[in-house]
């Protein structure tokens, strides 16, 4: 459906600028290297539910992740 704003038909396509779609698939890299290098890093010794509440975390925020870098890469691709 488009919408008329400012004048202007909306279809619905956004903008975004190529330091933006790097941006984003900076943040993405970084937050999956994040996840992994602290993975490796839990120390043995804490109750299941530790490991349980923080493999959690680690999925969404890596799922997360690979959404900003959807985004990032197709605008980057859009943006050449």
């Amino acid at each position: 459906m488009n919408y008329l704003v400012w004048g202007e038909l909306d279809t619905g396509h956004m903008q975004m600028s190529r330091r933006i779609a790097v941006f984003l698939l900076v943040v993405a890299a970084f937050m999956i290297f994040e996840w992994i290098n602290l993975g490796f890093n839990l120390a043995e010794g804490h109750e299941t539910s530790f490991y349980v509440v923080h493999g959690i975390l680690a999925g969404v925020n890596i799922l997360i992740a690979l959404a900003l870098g959807l985004i990032g890469w197709r605008a980057l691709r859009r943006a050449r």
